[in-house]
C-alpha cells in the first residue's frame, strides 16, 4: 500500500470510531464538562426559563453531579421526540430530567438506579375530578385527552386509550392550558407532574383514582459505560442516603 492511501484509511478508521470508544467517564473527566441533556419542560425535574437558564430538581441534581466529578456543567437542550436520537448521536453525555426508564431508551444506554417510582394518573379540571376516575372512564369516544409527543404519556394513551379523541400537543409548557380552556377534558401523567401542575392551577385537579395506572421507574440515561454507570450510582445513594435528592424534589415541587 501506498503512504499515500494510509492516511485517508487512518482518517476513515478515525471519523468511524464511536465518541464513546473506551470510558465515558474518562472522556468527561478529560474535557473537563459534564454535558447534561433535558427538555426543560417537565416541571418539577426541568424547566428552562425564559432567559434561558433552567430550575428543577433534576436540574440541582446535574449540579450536584458535576460537582462530584470536578467538571464544569452544560445543559444541552433537547425534546421528549429528540431525547434517544440527541443521545444516540451524543450531542450530551446525560439525560436527565424526569427520564422515564423504557426499552428503548435502555437499548440504547444503561440507566442509574431509580430516583423516583411513580404512576400515570390523570389531571382534568376539577369539575371532572369525579368524572375520570379509571382508564375504562377515560377510555371513550367522547373524551378528548391530550398528551406531549414522544415517550411515555404518548405511548401510555396509544396503548390503553384507543376509544378517546388523542391531540398530541407540541409544547409541554402549554398543554395544560389545553385543558383549562376547554379544548382538552385530561392528560394522563406522572402522579409528581398531576400534583405540581395541579398546585400551580388552581382550575385543575388530580382525578380521585384508586390507584396510580401504572408504575414508572425515573433514572439518568447514561452511556454504556461500567464505570460512568457504577459512579452515578454510587453518588445517587448517598445523595438519597443524606436527604439532598429528596429535599431537591420538596423544593421544586413548591416553586412556580
Amino acid at each position: 500500500m501506498k503512504p499515500t492511501q494510509i492516511v485517508p484509511l487512518l482518517l476513515i478508521a478515525f471519523l468511524a470510531t464511536p465518541a464513546w470508544a473506551g470510558s465515558a467517564l474518562d472522556a468527561i473527566r478529560a474535557r473537563g464538562v459534564l454535558r447534561v441533556g433535558t427538555t426543560g419542560d417537565y416541571k418539577p425535574f426541568t424547566f428552562r426559563k425564559p432567559d434561558g437558564t433552567y430550575s428543577g430538581a433534576d436540574i440541582v441534581m446535574a449540579q450536584h453531579l458535576a460537582h462530584e466529578l470536578n467538571v464544569k456543567l452544560e445543559f444541552v437542550p433537547t425534546s421528549w421526540s429528540t431525547l434517544l436520537p440527541d443521545f444516540v448521536a451524543h450531542k450530551y453525555d446525560v439525560a436527565m430530567g424526569g427520564v422515564s426508564i423504557l426499552p428503548e431508551r435502555a437499548a440504547q444506554g444503561d440507566f442509574s438506579i431509580p430516583v423516583n417510582v411513580d404512576g400515570k394518573r390523570p389531571i382534568c379540571r376539577c369539575a371532572d375530578k369525579e368524572r375520570f376516575t379509571s382508564v375504562a372512564a377515560i377510555d371513550q369516544p367522547n373524551v378528548r385527552v391530550v398528551e406531549p409527543p414522544g415517550a411515555s404519556n404518548e405511548a401510555f394513551a396509544r396503548a390503553k386509550l384507543g376509544h378517546a379523541q388523542l391531540t398530541i400537543h407540541s409544547d409541554n409548557n402549554t398543554i395544560f392550558d389545553e385543558i383549562i380552556a376547554g379544548r382538552a377534558d385530561v392528560m394522563v401523567t406522572d402522579g409528581i407532574e398531576v400534583d405540581h401542575q395541579a398546585y400551580l392551577h388552581p382550575e385543575l385537579c388530580a382525578a380521585e383514582v384508586k390507584a396510580p395506572f401504572s408504575r414508572v421507574s425515573k433514572a439518568y440515561l447514561l452511556p454504556k459505560d461500567a464505570a460512568l454507570v457504577s459512579f452515578v450510582d454510587d453518588w445517587i445513594s448517598r445523595e438519597k442516603a443524606s436527604g439532598n435528592l429528596a429535599s431537591a424534589l420538596e423544593t421544586a415541587q413548591h416553586q412556580k
